[in-house]
């Protein structure tokens, strides 16, 4: 009988020669990402401050119904105050830490104080709706056709811990920022050697 000459190239040596490809792609994606949070770890508590905007703005429905169904004091201007504020907060995130540059301390400090500016507008906020559902005298009686109003209370809270870990990645920046720079993410080429890692020790 012949020798097969496809010896060694049959359906599961070509699926063992796909999955090694499709695995060293995204290994390299994954140095790459790794090599961007090195030089720009900023980025990390940048990403959670966009997920706490984009979380309030997707549920921005029902804290509009449910400040047209209570009418408390104050209820639109703290929902107003938290929109302005979270989009002030991001503008001064970006000024406080610039490309290749030190730190902006007047601004990081500034923008905390819009963040905690945010984190009173929405207590002011689930305090009022817990007022008027518990008040004694006319109360609001939450049904299935308000029930927007105990996801608009819930949605605040979880907005706040979002806010929460944002400042305290924002704080503690200066420490994990040294943890990520002692990753490896060289490269094994062949007799070469590795190929040592971008010198991003300068950078901020």
């Amino acid at each position: 009988m012949a020798e097969n000459k496809n010896h060694g190239n049959g359906p599961v040596e070509l699926y063992v020669q796909q999955r090694k490809g499709v695995g060293a792609w995204f290994k390299e994606r994954w140095r790459k990402f790794l090599v961007a949070i090195k030089r720009r770890p900023q980025m990390i508590p940048l990403a959670v401050l966009v997920a706490a905007f984009v979380f309030y703005s997707l549920n921005l429905m029902h804290i509009s119904d449910t400040t047209a169904r209570i009418q408390g004091p104050g209820m639109g201007l703290a929902g107003f105050a938290t929109m302005l504020f979270s989009m002030l907060s991001f503008m001064c995130f970006l000024n406080a830490f610039p490309y290749r540059k030190k730190p902006n301390i007047p601004m990081v400090v500034l923008m905390f104080a819009m963040l905690g500016i945010v984190i009173f507008a929405d207590a002011y906020y689930i305090n009022a709706v817990l007022t008027a559902v518990t008040r004694a005298e006319n109360p609001i009686v939450v049904t299935d056709s308000t029930i927007y109003i105990m996801y608009a209370e819930w949605y605040l809270r979880i907005h706040i811990g979002i806010l929460a870990a944002a400042i305290v990645l924002t704080a503690l920046l200066p420490v994990y920022s040294k943890w990520l720079r002692r990753i490896k993410t060289s490269i094994d080429v062949g007799d070469n050697g590795a190929m040592e890692a971008i010198d991003i020790s300068g950078e901020a």
